[in-house]
């Protein structure tokens, strides 16, 4: 089950705008720049394109210090320094039990833990987290965690791929343990990558198929929230934060999206730290 989510996705070749967009209740304001900030608020909104263009490209900025404004923004290392994952936290090999060595193998890049008894290397990968965004008349089922982190904050029924399913299989599973409700995947929503902590977060736009559901054993209550009363100061992280507010922007558009981006999480912040981060080249289709 999910013990951690945060948010979103990987660069790319196209343009990067930078834009900074104050949080205020449910609400955006588009106001380019280029400094970088030091409020609680998250930057958010689509950098428009032409009518004709189907693809569309921001960058999404959070918590960041005036003092620093003008200098680079302190995130745009953490997809490197942390790209081979937490390497020196592995000791032993996991095949034969012996010691392990940390350093970069032969035409490699990364430093990696390798076995000094049978020289195999243990390669990190992230971890795929996938769920569910429900809606029903109109309103979004979420779930109060029973567990930490984020205890007692509300997210969406969401936790880890298993070997075996596909995502949107999982995303059905973790739905139904997590809020005990059936439902029917409509369509993918989001693809959220968090280089920080090694995850990948699919979400799934998804109905009901019988209007029940009650909690499960991680979770202390299951609500449906009409979208001007979801209850964004205690959510219980990033990826949640994105995802709803996404999503909201798309249902007053007129139109819902599939989106895409990378979350960058600042460093030292804790999974319920929900706007500690930045949110780089979303793309939107």
């Amino acid at each position: 089950m999910l013990k951690a989510i945060q948010i979103l996705g990987c660069s790319s070749g196209f343009i990067s705008q930078r834009l900074k967009k104050p949080y205020s209740g449910n609400g955006f304001s588009l106001i380019h720049s280029k400094r970088s900030y030091s409020s609680t608020s998250l930057f958010l909104h689509p950098f428009w394109t032409p009518k004709t263009r189907s693809l569309r490209v921001i960058r999404m900025l959070s918590t960041q210090s005036d003092s620093n404004s003008d200098g680079p923004s302190s995130f745009s290392s953490s997809v490197a320094v942390h790209s081979a994952g937490n390497v020196h936290k592995v000791k032993f090999c996991q095949w034969c039990g012996g010691p392990a060595k940390h350093e970069i193998p032969d035409g490699e890049e990364k430093i990696r833990a390798i076995c000094t008894l049978c020289g195999k290397i243990a390669y990190q990968n992230p971890k795929m987290v996938v769920g569910c965004l429900i809606e029903h008349d109109r309103k979004i089922l979420l779930c109060k965690r029973n567990i930490e982190p984020s205890y007692g904050l509300w997210t969406l029924p969401a936790g880890y791929l298993e070997i075996g399913e596909s995502a949107a299989e999982g995303a059905i599973r973790e739905t139904w343990e997590e809020a005990g409700a059936e439902v029917e995947v409509v369509s993918p929503f989001a693809q959220l990558d968090i280089p920080l902590i090694g995850q990948t977060y699919i979400i799934f736009l998804a109905k009901l198929k019988k209007p029940h559901f009650s909690p499960g054993p991680e979770t202390s209550e299951c609500c449906l929230f009409e979208l001007d009363n979801i209850p964004f100061d205690s959510l219980a992280f990033s990826s949640i934060f994105v995802t709803l507010t996404l999503y909201i922007e798309d249902v007053k558009s007129g139109k819902i999206k599939f989106h895409y981006g990378t979350i960058n999480k600042r460093y030292g912040t804790g999974p319920s730290d929900i706007r500690a981060f930045t949110l780089d080249y979303h793309l939107e289709v």
